[in-house]
């Protein structure tokens, strides 16, 4: 047998096998350069997003441009809702509110998540590939994402071979149901994308503009304290705390973020003062795959929202407590 046939004897042998080859990316690198693809490069896309029965049809279109990110997520369907984001500047469009919400966003968070790769998710997550497919004429990679405990979901991701966009992802309960699913129905990917397409479509005329874009001012003695878990579920870190206002109200929150770089928790503490006369009994709620719950803590109200399992809000939320004097904006580490 001559060198090249048995090269390729090896290669077929490979592949039967189901062996990956030196070159061939692992299942966490195909994760990397899915988000490396959806935060660098300019695309315009339809989708469908399914969550708890409901399904609905948006159009993401994404564009970066001198290091600046622009975004918009527009609904197709009656509510006509819109999200227009520029670096930090974040602008909801609320018809059937007819409301206007400005407010201040991380410039680094998306209007669309997909889970992130960090150096610690291999400890509490098990990346596999476990398929390569043809999907919407593509070639795709079947990569699954399983969570090692019970704190968080897992995913199933349709990677594009040639552009490593996500065409498919699903968010799974610990028996693997579906809890919620994104699918593109088309994806254009475009060197250069006009201004025109981040000016929304809905006429403002007659809505109520608030506001949440101005730095804080200094909050009450009460509002500057450092709150913070005493625990958290393995894996998890704070990874922002910063003081803001609630819209259309003065008063002024803690507003923390819990993260194991794939699933994120936000953690909202306000004075009852600011809540108003709510009940002081523990509530929970989950809607699809959110997950919320509030409790009392030293006359504070502690809220929790996040994608993930209702035990992991109920466990932050009951372990947030007041540490001390915090300045305004600081950032957890």
């Amino acid at each position: 047998m001559r060198t090249s046939e048995r090269v390729a004897a090896v290669l077929l042998a490979c592949g039967a096998a189901g062996i990956a080859l030196a070159d061939d990316p692992a299942p966490a690198q195909w994760l990397e350069r899915m988000n490396h693809a959806l935060t660098t490069r300019n695309y315009d896309g339809t989708f469908t997003h399914w969550q708890g029965g409901r399904v609905e049809m948006l159009r993401i279109i994404h564009r970066v441009e001198d290091g600046v990110v622009s975004e918009r997520l527009a609904s197709l369907d009656g509510s006509g809702r819109e999200f227009i984001r520029t670096g930090a500047n974040l602008t909801c469009y609320l018809p059937d509110r007819r409301t206007v919400l400005v407010e201040q966003r991380p410039p680094q968070e998306p209007l669309v998540g997909f889970p992130t790769v960090n150096d610690q998710t291999a400890s509490f997550y098990d990346i596999r590939e476990v398929g390569r497919t043809r999907y919407n004429r593509r070639d795709t990679h079947v990569i699954t994402v399983s969570p090692k405990d019970e704190y968080r979901y897992g995913y199933r991701l349709w990677i594009d071979d040639s552009t490593a966009m996500p065409l498919r992802t699903q968010l799974c309960d610990a028996r693997g149901h579906v809890i919620e699913q994104i699918v593109f129905a088309e994806l254009k990917l475009s060197s250069r994308i006009a201004d025109a397409e981040f000016k929304p479509d809905v006429s403002t005329a007659g809505f109520q503009w608030l506001r949440n874009d101005a730095p804080p001012q200094p909050p009450p003695t009460a509002a500057a304290l450092a709150w913070s878990a005493m625990r958290l579920p393995p894996g998890f870190r704070m990874t922002m705390r910063s003081a803001q206002t609630l819209p259309g109200s003065p008063a002024l929150v803690d507003h923390m973020v819990f993260t194991d770089g794939f699933a994120s928790v936000s953690v909202f503490v306000e004075t009852q003062q600011a809540a108003g006369a709510q009940s002081t009994e523990p509530e929970s709620a989950a809607v699809g795959s959110s997950s919320a719950f509030s409790t009392m803590v030293d006359g504070h109200k502690v809220t929790a929202v996040g994608e993930v399992p209702p035990q992991t809000v109920r466990f932050i939320a009951s372990q947030v407590r007041a540490q001390g004097p915090a300045p305004v904006g600081a950032r957890g580490r």
